[in-house]
C-alpha cells in the first residue's frame, strides 16, 4: 500500500529552532534516517503558510486570498510517500519524524491506486 504523509508544522519549527544545537544536530540525523528507509520517498518542505494564497471559486469568479485557509497551527509544512505493507508500518515511521513529537503532526493517507 502506498501511503502520503502530509507533515503539519504546528510549532515544531519553532520548537526546533530553539533546541540546543546538539538536539538540532539530533533532529536533522532523524530526519535522514527517515529519508533512507526503504520504500521512503522525500517529497519537497514548504514555504510558510504566510507565502500561501488560497483559491476558491464562489457564483463563476475566482476568489483569491492571502495566506493559507486553515489556522497557521495547522498549516501543511511538507509531505512525503511511503510504501508499506500495511498502516502500522506508515504509522511506526510517521512516529519518527521529528515534527511529530516538537509540535506538529503527521496526517497519513493511503492513495488511491487504478
Amino acid at each position: 500500500m502506498k501511503y502520503m504523509l502530509l507533515i503539519q508544522q504546528g510549532t515544531a519549527l519553532e520548537t526546533q529552532a530553539a533546541l540546543p544545537a546538539d538536539e538540532q544536530r539530533q533532529v536533522w540525523a532523524d530526519y535522514q534516517a527517515v529519508n533512507e528507509t526503504p520504500g521512503f520517498t522525500p517529497g519537497v518542505r514548504m514555504a510558510d503558510p504566510e507565502t500561501a494564497t488560497t483559491v476558491r471559486v464562489q457564483d463563476g469568479s475566482t476568489l483569491t486570498t492571502d495566506g493559507p485557509f486553515v489556522e497557521t497551527k495547522e498549516a501543511l509544512g511538507g509531505y512525503c510517500f511511503f510504501e508499506a505493507d500495511d498502516l502500522d508500518a506508515a504509522i511506526a515511521l510517521a512516529a519518527r519524524m521529528p515534527a511529530a513529537r516538537y509540535g506538529g503532526a503527521i496526517e497519513i493517507r493511503p492513495l488511491v491506486e487504478g
